[in-house]
């Protein structure tokens, strides 16, 4: 019998891919949060739909609605005074799209679920070159959170974050969700947009370029 891994499921290409890779070795239950962001209801049908794809029972789904990281603001993606960014590759600064300690609040809940249900490990789709800048998308950060769960933890409770994409380039990560046919067609990306991608943002961007760069064609309509 397979141990059980919890996957965090945004719905965008990225977790849709590391949710191809647990499912090769684990049991799935998957973890998606709604906090304020103005794409929630796209990315949330983005969830379902993969969730449905893999066969996840109700039971091992869960989806948590917070909304503070809306009220902080501080994020173009929960603040609506703030503009999305178009594209910056060279751009050394961390973008406005950084949400304030979001992957450690994303975390914090899958560590308590899977200590309640059992798990063995939390895959997060964290990648470096995909967020200049984003300190919750380094190694380090990472390997500090999983010292973090070893000593705020049962003794009995044995779970780690997995980053199986961290190091990879988005060619790279394209190349290896078709290997798995993940179902790179229900995902969802752009920072904007409900209804079609807008392919200027930083997200939609560096998806484009990743298709391209894989030889391959993105399956999500674009603007």
């Amino acid at each position: 019998m397979k141990d059980l891994a919890i996957v965090l499921v945004s719905g965008g290409m990225d977790s849709c891919v590391t949710s191809a890779i647990a499912d090769t070795q684990y049991e799935l239950a998957f973890l998606h949060v709604n906090y304020g962001q103005r794409t929630e209801a796209r990315e949330l049908k983005a969830f379902r739909e993969i969730a449905l794809y893999y066969r996840i029972p109700d039971e091992r789904i869960l989806i948590s609605d917070i909304d503070y990281l809306r009220k902080i603001g501080g994020s173009s993606l929960t603040d609506h005074r703030m503009n999305i960014q178009e594209a910056q590759l060279h751009n050394k600064e961390i973008p406005t799209s950084y949400v304030p300690f979001r992957n450690t609040i994303f975390l914090t809940i899958a560590v308590s679920w899977g200590e309640v249900i059992g798990a063995r490990k939390i895959f997060i789709g964290a990648v470096e070159q995909d967020s200049p800048g984003y300190p919750d998308c380094k190694p380090v950060y990472y390997e500090i959170f999983n010292k973090l769960i070893k000593a705020g933890t049962k003794p009995t409770t044995f779970l780690e974050v997995e980053t199986p994409l961290i190091g990879k380039s988005k060619s790279e990560i394209v190349t290896k969700g078709l290997s798995l046919m993940a179902p790179l067609h229900l995902s969802w990306s752009c920072y904007k947009n409900t209804d079609k991608a807008c392919g200027l943002c930083h997200s939609c961007f560096l998806r484009l370029k990743a298709f391209k760069e894989a030889h391959a064609v993105d399956p999500i309509p674009y603007v």
